[in-house]
């Protein structure tokens, strides 16, 4: 059997190197790494192997080590049953830090409380790699507990990655795509929200400015969601792939020369502000010659798209020659997340 503790360290060409030997059976190897294997070792390594992933502690296995120490030092340790609860929570899920810390205790003259217990040990400083899993973990929650709208949970997440020494800017970088990602129109202040909480954060820096980043969390949190522009904006970049050598019309073309006018650009063209139509719509046609219209932004019914929904359906009605009463002309100026924008 080998061994190989922090198998990760090993680069490609020598993981590579154990091949051979697991494959004929040479060597039971047996890793350890702190990383996602998944990212960290060989594709064909990872496939002739087992992986066990192994998980903190939770509170009953930590006082079972801590019962299994007080064995071995023939006595208790000298805590308070509060003071014994703090040593596990300040654990945090790791059985080697814990014992670390019944060293350190386990020489207290009398039975102490959690204060005394506190300026004893150290505190266990928080699980965060800002290079690694630790690093994209803690943002994908952060990320998910926005789109589930729970404020609490976002709070939790941004406070743990600030512990953990998280650029804020990075922070501050991520939801502001979350903003335009998954509420879009739904609330087109979201992406203010953020920006500006991203300029507050580099005028005034840490600690102070980290407090515009959390107000922006819980208002990107408390918004209504919608990825209506993030699908249409896929659905178009498709259609761009496809139809990519496809000329607009000629009568909404620039025609800045006397060739060109004689050529017919902007010839027919409506100046649609300045319709005879309430609502400033001539209904032309602006997608290539040849090209069937299609349909790529789809608003949900929530927040602000409630009335594009509303608008686009009358345009239609009129593209189609339809009559239609004109929809309500809310405004993009309210702040207000919790509806449409009236």
């Amino acid at each position: 059997m080998l061994f190989v503790d922090e198998i990760h360290r090993f680069n490609r060409a020598q993981q590579d190197s154990f091949l051979p030997y697991v494959e004929d059976g040479t060597v039971v190897l047996v890793g350890a790494t702190t990383e996602n294997p998944s990212f960290e070792l060989n594709g064909a390594l990872l496939s002739r192997s087992q992986v066990l992933v192994l998980k903190r502690l939770d509170d009953a296995a930590l006082s079972t080590l801590i019962t299994r120490a007080e064995a071995l030092l023939g006595r208790p340790l000298p805590l308070t049953d509060e003071a014994r609860q703090a040593l596990i929570a300040m654990a945090d899920g790791d059985g080697r830090y814990l014992l670390n810390m019944i060293e350190q205790v386990q020489a207290l003259a009398a039975p102490v409380g959690p204060a005394v217990l506190a300026a004893a040990v150290q505190k266990r400083a928080p699980l965060y790699d800002k290079s690694q899993e630790g690093h994209y973990n803690p943002i994908s929650a952060l990320h998910k507990s926005m789109r589930g709208s729970d404020p609490d949970a976002a709070l939790y997440w941004l406070a743990r990655m600030l512990d953990g020494g998280e650029d804020p800017l990075f922070i501050a970088r991520r939801i502001t795509r979350f903003a335009t990602e998954d509420i879009g129109m739904a609330d087109p202040n979201a992406v203010q929200q953020a920006l500006a909480a991203w300029d507050v954060y580099e005028r005034l820096g840490s600690p102070e400015g980290e407090l515009a980043i959390a107000q922006a969390v819980v208002y990107l949190a408390t918004a209504p969601k919608s990825i209506g522009v993030y699908r249409g904006f896929n659905k178009a970049r498709a259609a761009a792939k496809r139809t990519g050598s496809l000329m607009p019309p000629a009568n909404i073309l620039n025609a800045p020369t006397r060739l060109m006018k004689d050529l017919g650009y902007g010839d027919g063209y409506q100046y649609d502000p300045d319709t005879d139509t309430e609502t400033g719509f001539s209904g032309a046609n602006y997608f290539p010659d040849g090209m069937p219209r299609e349909t790529f932004y789809e608003p949900t019914t929530g927040g602000y798209e409630r009335a594009i929904t509303a608008r686009l359906r009358h345009w239609a009605q009129l593209r189609n020659g339809d009559s239609a009463t004109p929809p309500p002309n809310p405004t993009h100026t309210d702040p207000s997340p919790n509806g449409p924008l009236t």
